[in-house]
């Protein structure tokens, strides 16, 4: 066995997230719609993308909704409008949080490439149920 890696089933599956390169690591950050959202457009998640709204559901800033100011990639994390710290000189960061403690409330459709996947996603999963 080479020095340094190790066959125990979880520390692999681990390694699997993150040693990903990061196109495949923003294929994981991805959050659950709103119920109405999920009856609106038929699909159950998507990957959450700067501008979309949404609504904190786990951590200290529960029950907070906002827009996604940005998504860092690399951590796997979101940061969310309103959800910031205060740092001991007063100035303040936002707060990293990962995208599964989060419902996403309303879709930034400006992408017509975004409005595309959300259809095709709708028309895999309707033809889905026909089946």
């Amino acid at each position: 066995m080479v020095k340094g890696t190790s066959s125990k089933p979880g520390k692999v599956r681990k390694r699997e997230v993150y040693d990903a390169p990061l196109h495949i690591r923003s294929k994981k950050i991805v959050a659950p719609l709103s119920a109405e959202l999920q009856q609106k457009l038929g699909i159950k998640r998507i990957r959450v993308r700067k501008g979309d709204r949404v609504l904190i559901v786990r951590g200290s800033f529960k029950g907070h909704e906002g827009k996604v100011t940005s998504v860092d990639v690399k951590k796997g994390r979101i940061h969310v409008e309103g959800a910031t710290l205060r740092k001991a000189d007063g100035t303040e960061v936002p707060f990293p949080i990962h995208p599964s403690k989060v419902v996403v409330t309303e879709l930034d459709l400006s992408d017509p490439r975004r409005k595309e996947l959300v259809e095709r996603k709708k028309q895999v999963v309707v033809s889905g149920q026909e089946g």
